[in-house]
């Protein structure tokens, strides 16, 4: 026995909203671990993000040969390599990374607060809107505990409060892809 397909525009978005459930729950999970093992996380999303730099680093060499002249290709030389020896160092000490993504943590969290706050006002007609709002302050919030007591908060603080804020946010998309979900099935 097969499975009806929705086809058009209301299948669609229940397709989506499913993803977003998935997702939502993906997200909630690895929250959940990273909860449990935080400095585990915090020198994980460190030698994540050190790589990264090393890696935009490579990317300003390559970029450096469609320069106009010389001057441009010395520039962007100079700084792909300052990108690749200040990510390396990053990566051999991920100490010192945890430390200074720690206060950098604080502030996306800070925006990230800020902007939810900002979209809940967008779509506070919306069901399931309260959500976006719950999500904004504990995020302005979480920011907030992240940044007081730094630098000591570095050990704990970058595992523990992305995990909690991966948690809030997963369970926030599960909570208004559901509701989503619930108002397609209305109108199908």
């Amino acid at each position: 026995m097969s499975a009806k397909v929705e086809t058009g525009p209301v299948g669609i978005f229940k397709q989506l909203a499913g993803l977003s459930i998935g997702l939502a729950v993906l997200m909630i999970v690895l929250g959940l671990v990273a909860i449990v093992k935080p400095f585990a996380a915090g020198i994980g999303i460190s030698l994540f993000l050190a790589w990264l730099i090393v890696l935009g680093g490579f990317a300003y060499l390559v970029y450096a040969f469609s320069a106009g002249h010389a001057g441009s290709f010395l520039w962007r030389t100079l700084i792909g390599a300052v990108y690749i020896v200040g990510g390396i160092y990053l990566v051999v000490h991920p100490a010192i990374a945890l430390a200074s993504f720690t206060i950098m943590l604080a502030a996306i969290l800070i925006a990230e607060g800020v902007f939810q706050l900002v979209t809940f006002f967008d779509v506070r007609a919306l069901p399931g809107s309260g959500w976006i709002l719950f999500d904004g302050i504990t995020t302005l919030i979480l920011g907030a505990l992240i940044a007081y007591p730094w630098p000591g908060s570095s050990l704990w603080a970058v595992g523990t409060l992305f995990g909690v804020n991966m948690l809030m946010s997963g369970f926030t998309r599960l909570m208004y892809s559901l509701a989503a979900r619930k108002l397609l099935s209305s109108v199908a």
